[in-house]
């Protein structure tokens, strides 16, 4: 039913390929108009609304080193650098 258009993106002028996935995706979800921008330019313009995460330093409570997490730590729970998480979720 669908055949692979070549779009050109209104951003940077590259072609890219409308799938015939991407148009049954689309009619299934009712949208009416094409896309009008590539896959790279898409993802540039949601990244550019995103506020940047905020990363907040602690003291891992397995080993003693620094641990950047993305979360207000609380002083009731311990918090881990990725390390010794990784470790302790690999062994259970």
């Amino acid at each position: 039913m669908y055949e692979d258009k070549t779009l050109k993106c209104k951003e940077c002028g590259n072609e890219f390929v409308f799938t015939a996935g991407e148009q049954a995706f689309y009619a299934e979800r009712g949208f009416q108009n094409e896309p009008q921008r590539c896959k790279a330019c898409r993802d540039a313009r949601k990244n550019a609304t995103r506020a940047p995460r905020e990363f907040f330093t602690a003291t891992c409570a397995r080993c003693g080193g620094e641990a950047k997490v993305p979360f207000q730590p609380k002083t009731d729970r311990p918090v881990f650098c990725s390390e010794c998480f990784s470790q302790m979720h690999n062994n259970g």
